[in-house]
């Protein structure tokens, strides 16, 4: 690149220095821009020192250009819009003709300074901005240094264009040039007598084309080198996007990660610029050589090699540039990508970050399934009911960039299910991953696959794209065991293409494992496993003494039953549990959750009385949850209790929040009371749920209502006889055996923790039927019934041994009315 091609690539600050030094016309810019190579080539300083001839002789080789220049401006017709550009190339000439035909040497001392202050000038502008670099505001926008990197190489490319357009106008310039003087050489050789000037002019013509030469080879090195920048650049955009589908695969699996495509686009959108306008260059210089070639020219020989190299790294960018920017999904709520149903909807969306578009070459983009299914024996096969082409459009309303939208696609099973699972070698030649099982729908990887015919700037391209892998079910029970296996594939397999992943599935370590888990916690949920939480997961998978590198196989994760279902089926279970009733609770961390009894018993046993904490039941399969609180006994031994788990089932007619506020401990020797006093580790139960009571109506006796409030508690009712600490088998106590719960209907009339009602309720059944028999009335006929009375019908007994017994004799009947 010329100095002076470089001086134009400067800010506005530094322009306004060079424009200063061109201000008193010493030498005029025009006659710099023209003859910039030129110029630079020369020694003037020599010829400022040295005698006169040297510098006469540039003074007259520099008119001379100038007249060819004038010449050529005069012969092309085409340029008769360039009046005011021919008339100040003029003028420039006559008046350095005027000023230095005298004093040649001055004009080659001020050329000299003057190409001294423009290198002092490019210096300052680096310094500057190296400076401007390392002092950046520390509120600016952090990016990586991988990032910067981009920037800086896209940036100094496009300049480099700049200066390879300048170089190649300077480069036609000379040809025109050349091939005027040399047609008029041709003309004065043809001529009798012969011009006594053709020696000089033939001398002047071999330094045209010696300079020609010159030119030609510094543009193809530069162009060389410009190919190396790119292709360096490539690489740094192929790791901006192997990052990014990383990313996307993760927030698949639940994490919370930037998967914007807006950057990526930028930079690739760039690098293709300079690549097409690199290659309009490349086609400008072909034009050129079929101009004026000559021997050895470096266009012939090396030109051609530049074109393929370049049309390779363009296809290689724009295949690259085809990507998968929404994986499918089917449109219902919590819903899980990559998990599709059989004649049920989903979505899907290409994009392809090059955003170039030929508006007279229609992109269409065809889609299909199991592109290359020969190896897929065994599998079910699948097609796409609706339209499988669909065009690539720009900017559509609420989406950005040049995208190719695929929604509601109903997908149909047009095979009969085969459920062969194949090995990657064969069966028939024994290879190791021949299985004669059964295949899983859950364990079959399909993908879905892109398609697009590119066309621009009479280039064609072939792209393709595909999904990451996506399992199949039938029926929506087997939603839990497709999304397991998208999650295992997703966080052990390298290759996203590997469709045969299962036949032999990688195990994984805890560490990564657990990192799954918690972000399923955090994407479901809102929040992800605290340390103790996966702890206990860990020691309930691995065993007591579980690592960050104990193993998990995928069997033990999703397959084995213990006891009746898997490790995975449980979680999920806690994790739609926890989305339909628990989801505040659990957000404002209000539920330990994963809690064992041993660590369970630690936490309670030096807490005081009525102190308790939720924890989810290892023995429900579709998720459940209990709570546990700690009592003392007269001498002063911690004893546990725990109710038997809630589902989801119970708790879609009572949440746990108002369970929580009105559970009740009954006992015939005791008065009813609420255990429930204290969240772990002491915090006040109303203090903790509180916000999350459910409002409560009460009745108002004045008030003509055909029906009074009522409303559902829950009520635990402990034998006197229970033994608190006894051993069973010599490993449970009898306090950890879940205490049984009935439902109680109360009349809102009367809230309940009214403790004089609840006294008035636990009196009445002590008593027993002598307390009803005090007013001598027959129990056999219809009495009115008081509302004590109604109230206490509603309690409900644990067993028929809790109705006291009645005794009747004749005196009972002595006052009786005749039936």
């Amino acid at each position: 690149m010329s100095q002076w091609q470089q001086i134009q690539m400067l800010d506005s600050v530094h322009l306004d220095l060079v424009h200063c030094l061109y201000a008193d016309d010493c030498l005029p810019m025009e006659v710099r821009q023209y003859l910039d190579y030129w110029i630079e080539e020369q020694n003037w300083g020599e010829a400022a020192q040295s005698d006169s001839s040297q510098a006469c002789f540039l003074f007259h080789i520099m008119l001379a250009m100038l007249d060819d220049q004038l010449g050529r401006f005069v012969l092309d017709e085409e340029n008769n819009s360039n009046m005011v550009l021919k008339h100040n190339l003029r003028r420039s000439k006559l008046n350095l003709q005027a000023k230095y035909q005298e004093n040649p040497s001055e004009l080659a001392s001020i050329i000299d300074g003057l190409l001294r202050n423009e290198r002092a000038i490019l210096q300052a502008a680096l310094a500057s901005s190296q400076q401007a670099r390392v002092e950046a505001p520390p509120d600016a926008s952090v990016t990586t240094s991988h990032q910067q990197n981009i920037e800086e190489r896209l940036a100094e490319m496009r300049k480099a264009i700049q200066g390879l357009k300048c170089s190649i106008d300077h480069i036609e310039f000379l040809q025109d040039t050349f091939d005027f003087r040399y047609k008029t050489y041709k003309m004065l050789e043809n001529a009798m007598p012969p011009d006594p000037t053709l020696p000089q002019k033939n001398q002047e013509l071999q330094v045209m084309i010696n300079n020609l030469d010159c030119c030609r080879k510094d543009m193809l090195a530069r162009i060389d080198e410009l190919l190396g920048r790119s292709n360096t650049l490539r690489n740094l955009l192929l790791e901006e996007l192997n990052a990014w589908a990383d990313r996307q695969r993760q927030e698949c699996m639940g994490a919370t990660c930037n998967t914007s495509l807006g950057q990526l686009e930028k930079w690739f959108t760039g690098s293709a610029e300079v690549l097409f306008h690199l290659l309009q260059l490349l086609q400008t210089l072909e034009e050129l050589r079929l101009k004026i070639s000559y021997e050895r020219d470096p266009l012939v020989i090396q030109l051609p090699r530049l074109q393929k190299r370049l049309q390779e790294q363009i296809s290689c960018l724009l295949k690259s540039a085809l990507v998968v920017e929404i994986q499918p999904t089917m449109p219902y709520p919590n819903r899980r990508p990559l998990v599709l149903k059989t004649s049920q909807k989903f979505s899907v969306r290409a994009r392809l970050l090059v955003k170039l578009l030929d508006r007279n070459q229609p992109m269409e983009v065809q889609i299909e399934i199991d592109r290359d299914s020969a190896n897929l024996r065994g599998f079910r096969r699948f097609n796409i009911l609706t339209s499988n082409s669909k065009t690539m459009v720009m900017d559509r309303p609420q989406m950005e960039g040049l995208v190719c939208d695929f929604r509601h696609i109903v997908r149909g099973l047009i095979l009969t299910l085969k459920e062969q699972k194949i090995g990657g070698s064969g069966k028939g030649k024994g290879g190791k991953g021949a299985n004669e099982g059964a295949l899983p729908v859950t364990e079959e990887l399909h993908i879905i696959t892109f398609t697009l015919d590119y066309c621009y700037q009479g280039l064609q391209f072939q792209l393709q794209t595909s999904t990451l892998p996506v399992v199949i079910i039938s029926n929506n029970n087997q939603m839990s065991s497709a999304w397991a296996s998208i999650l295992w594939f997703l966080m052990l397999s390298t290759d996203t293409k590997n469709q045969l992943f299962f036949p032999n599935p990688p195990a994984a370590t805890w560490a990564q494992l657990s990192r799954v888990l918690s972000c399923q916690f955090s994407a479901a949920t809102q929040r992800g496993l605290d340390p103790d939480q996966i702890k206990m997961l860990g020691e309930k998978l691995c065993g007591l003494n579980a690592t960050p590198q104990s193993t998990i196989t995928w069997a033990k994760f999703a397959k084995d039953l213990t006891p009746s279902f898997s490790f995975w089926t449980w979680l999920d279970g806690i994790l739609l549990l926890i989305q339909e009733h628990l989801l505040d609770l659990w957000k404002n961390n209000l539920i330990m959750g994963f809690v064992s009894r041993k660590r369970e018993k630690h936490l309670l046993k030096r807490k005081r009385a009525g102190t308790f904490l939720l924890r989810f039941s290892e023995s429900s399969q579709n998720g459940g949850i209990t709570c546990t609180w700690v009592d003392y006994n007269n001498d002063g031994s911690p004893k546990f209790c725990s109710v038997e788990p809630y589902t989801r089932d119970e708790l879609k007619s009572l949440a746990l929040p108002d369970i929580i506020r009105d559970y009740q401990l009954l006992a015939k020797e005791d008065i009813p009371e609420n255990p429930l006093q204290y969240l772990y580790p002491d915090t006040a139960r109303d203090e903790a749920f509180g916000p999350h009571y459910s409002e409560r109506r009460e009745a108002d006796l004045m008030e003509h209502r055909k029906y009074l409030n009522r409303r559902l508690i829950r009520v635990s009712s402990r034998q006197p006889e229970e033994s608190p600490a006894v051993e069973v088998n010599g490993t449970l106590p009898v306090d950890d055996i879940p205490l049984a719960v009935e439902d109680v209907l109360l009349n809102g009339i009367f809230p309940v923790e009214n403790a004089s009602f609840l006294n008035d309720i636990v009196e009445e059944v002590n008593l027993g039927m002598e307390g009803l028999m005090s007013d001598r009335q027959d129990p056999f006929l219809l009495q009115p019934a008081s509302e004590e009375q109604h109230l206490l019908n509603q309690v409900v007994f644990e067993s028929p041994d809790e109705f006291p017994d009645l005794h009747l004799t004749e005196e009972d009947f002595q006052d009786s009315a005749p039936l």
